[in-house]
């Protein structure tokens, strides 16, 4: 995985089931949430190959509302208009960081996942073309949503001790939530757990 990594290589890992117990479909932090209905959104789970494959992710600007400066997938609500989650998260990703959809092979999806701010996430897996660098997908951040785009490296998420459990008290509670490693960025919560979901199913068609 470490080389060059092709789109047929790639969709067979991505066939293979997920381990049951790396998967969480219910957010870490629900503990106060209902049973629903919950707000249905998407993000899309883009795959930069080429020599040194990775996930793209953004960190979002600390100006914000909600969830300022944090690591995410290009993502957000899905819309009336949206046929589907595909359809969502490709329209996002394309507002957020200017991916163009056309540069994009949908390449199936991830159990959804529910967050302990009531949504229902849609994680949308696309391949985007091989030997193309980051820097060569022409992107261009939107300045009101990101502050960043980077990778997590392929490698890391086939290692099965990079991702990790923390606990940190929140609101009077104990909580636990999964971390991934990267030397600038703290990828953590539904984005972490998403990766974990992710990783699993590629790791076990290792």
């Amino acid at each position: 995985m470490r080389r060059q990594v092709t789109s047929e290589q790639l969709r067979a890992r991505l066939r293979a089931e997920p381990a049951a117990d790396l998967v969480r479909q219910i957010g870490d932090d629900t503990f106060d949430l209902g049973e629903g209905p919950y707000v249905p959104a998407a993000v899309l789970v883009p795959f930069v190959l080429g020599l040194t494959p990775g996930v793209l992710l953004t960190k979002r600007t600390a100006h914000l509302n909600k969830h300022a400066g944090q690591v995410s997938f290009p993502g957000g609500r899905i819309d009336p208009e949206d046929i589907s989650p595909e359809a969502a998260a490709l329209r996002e990703a394309q507002e957020e960081i200017g991916l163009d959809p056309a540069r994009v092979e949908l390449a199936g999806r991830l159990p959804d996942y529910v967050t302990g701010t009531g949504y229902r996430i849609t994680p949308v897996l696309g391949l985007l073309s091989p030997g193309v660098s980051l820097d060569g997908l022409g992107l261009t951040k939107s300045p009101d949503e990101v502050e960043e785009v980077f990778e997590l490296p392929l490698a890391v998420l086939l290692d099965p001790d990079a991702p990790r459990r923390t606990q940190t008290l929140w609101r009077g509670r104990m909580r636990e939530y999964w971390e991934w490693p990267h030397p600038e960025f703290h990828i953590w919560g539904a984005t972490a757990a998403i990766l974990v979901g992710l990783a699993a199913r590629l790791r076990q068609a290792n």
